[in-house]
């Protein structure tokens, strides 16, 4: 049988739940997801196999208007990730309103050269008189090869949309292993997911100037692994959130993230984390590549 491999471009406004599409079809959980907007921060692949084809997913931050340079790293980011695709699959969710935010990112996608299409996601929980309505103004704004509609939580359309994503790929060797689901490092890795515990215990309580570097990745010779990590915030208070009530609240996030992180990687995990005041870690260069984002100006 001859394979094929392609480059799938994952792009949309925050919260479209790009990352929970991406997961789905990749079958496991390979990106961060909360419930809060621009939760993905660096560019991450995903790697699925259908049949005799690997896609290679490529999940972007969502797109929005930057305010500082954090912000835009990331969009950066997420427009890099679009290089090279054989296809931009424009995510949109149907439940929420299509604003001008959302307006923006279709008329930018509208002007890339790359084969797209659109998916309409969360439609499970979404108004259903609405839906052709929008899939009819998006087939005029954008012109696209297909339009899906999917639940990425539930599962409903993702497998269509996976087999006709396996049609669409070009010819070609596939570029990873066929057991390998993600091409982030594992100090990547076990950052990713401890910034994603923050995001789901703290909610609201912890704004966006957080960030999580894993200083030391170690395997040990039992077998198990020490991760040390330091998370970063821009002020006293929010340290104090962090670590609640005599610490209960950062061992809360460190189980959680330990339980996590031994259930993706089948290693026992020791991990320990302590919590850092830079107001100014935004401007740290390092730390940007440690994240998996490109310094920009």
């Amino acid at each position: 049988m001859t394979q094929h491999c392609g480059l799938i471009a994952v792009v949309g406004a925050p919260n479209a739940g790009k990352s929970t599409l991406v997961n789905a079809l990749v079958g496991q959980k390979v990106a961060i997801v909360s419930p809060k907007a621009q939760t993905t921060r660096a560019r991450l692949m995903g790697i699925a196999i259908e049949g005799e084809a690997q896609l290679l997913l490529v999940d972007t931050p969502g797109i929005f208007t930057p305010q500082r340079r954090l912000d835009r790293a990331m969009v950066a980011a997420a427009w890099g990730g679009t290089e090279g695709a054989d296809l931009i699959a424009l995510v949109i969710d149907s439940k929420g309103r299509f604003n001008a935010a959302a307006r923006a990112v279709v008329e930018a996608v509208a002007a890339r050269s790359e084969p797209k299409i659109v998916i309409l996601n969360k439609v499970d929980i979404a108004d259903k008189g609405p839906l052709l309505g929008l899939a009819s103004e998006l087939q005029a704004l954008l012109n696209p090869e297909a339009i899906f509609f999917v639940s990425a939580l539930s599962g409903d359309g993702v497998p269509e949309l996976k087999a006709d994503l396996a049609r669409r790929m070009p010819e070609g060797a596939w570029h990873y292993p066929e057991d390998q689901v993600s091409d982030a490092s594992e100090r990547m890795l076990a950052a990713e997911v401890t910034r994603e515990q923050l995001y789901l215990q703290l909610r609201a309580e912890l704004p966006y100037d957080s960030a999580v570097e894993t200083e030391k990745y170690e395997e040990r010779r039992d077998g198990s692994v020490a991760i040390h990590q330091q998370i970063l915030v821009a002020r006293e208070t929010q340290r104090a959130i962090i670590l609640g009530a005599r610490g209960a609240r950062l061992k809360e996030i460190g189980q959680k993230a330990r339980e996590e992180l031994a259930r993706i990687t089948g290693q026992t995990v020791h991990l320990f984390l302590h919590v850092k005041v830079n107001p100014r870690w935004e401007e740290d260069r390092s730390l940007y590549r440690d994240i998996g984002l490109e310094w920009v100006d």
